[in-house]
């Protein structure tokens, strides 16, 4: 079973990782894929904050590392996915040309007004993969 979670770095997506983990256990020969996509707009930002190229990919490094930890101690095979682009869309791509047979993803905990007008990576990506998604508040 090819499981996937995407990750942040927020609470959340530590949460939806923790599930992933619990998942991944119950089948004997389940991978775990943690997915973590950085956004251009933010990526520039971060550019700008960051010292050096170094920093930055520390600043990823360290907002992964966490998940991979967990996955290890729990005996899941886990492996890490950077991405670059828009994250709703990026996941997207990658889960359905990837086939993976389920996604767990992390929600913000928007209110219904709040996601009318903004969207949400975990409304747009489970209306548009080809597997089961699990949404994790």
């Amino acid at each position: 079973m090819k499981i996937a979670v995407a990750i942040d770095g927020s609470e959340n997506a530590l949460r939806a990782a923790r599930h992933a983990i619990e998942l991944a256990q119950l089948y004997a020969e389940a991978t775990l894929e943690v997915i973590f996509v950085s956004d251009y707009n933010k990526v520039r930002d971060e550019r700008l904050l960051s010292q050096s190229e170094e920093s930055l990919l520390l600043k990823r490094k360290q907002k992964l590392d966490p998940v991979l930890d967990m996955a290890l101690e729990a005996g899941v095979k886990a492996k890490m996915t950077m991405l670059k682009g828009n994250p709703s869309q990026e996941i997207i791509n990658y889960v359905n040309s990837n086939a993976m047979d389920q996604l767990v993803v992390g929600s913000r905990g928007l209110n219904a007004f709040q996601e009318m007008l903004l969207g949400s990576v975990s409304h747009k990506v489970m209306k548009h993969v080809d597997c089961p998604v699990t949404v994790v508040k």
